[in-house]
């Protein structure tokens, strides 16, 4: 039986990671990204090149309607991204983004 893989794929370096590793590994892969709303889209952008340069067997996107319910300033127009660390919680951070990424993986 062939071994099977879902990427979380957002196009960053920790997923590209992933999928090289699980591709090296025998896994036929299949990629999962998500249009949240998020401001830019480049990781996106790279997350389609990523999936077609190691042959995935099906690329995903879902897109998911996060907007400006997530208080973030990766989602919200009202929110300006800052140029500088901050202490606590960032305010790019998206309460609950990878939980709800994974439950998509799983369902």
């Amino acid at each position: 039986m062939p071994k099977k893989a879902i990427v979380l794929l957002s196009g960053g370096l920790d997923s590209i990671t992933v999928l090289a590793l699980a591709k090296q590994q025998g896994f036929t892969c299949y990629a999962l990204s998500f249009d949240y709303g998020q401001k830019h889209n480049a990781e996106l952008i790279a997350a389609a090149q990523i999936a077609a340069d190691y042959q995935v067997a099906e690329h995903k996107i879902i897109k998911l309607g996060f907007g400006s319910i997530s208080g973030s300033a990766l989602t919200d127009a009202d929110i300006a991204v800052p140029n500088t660390l901050q202490q606590g919680i960032p305010v790019t951070y998206v309460p609950a983004r990878n939980t709800i990424f994974l439950s998509f993986a799983l369902g």
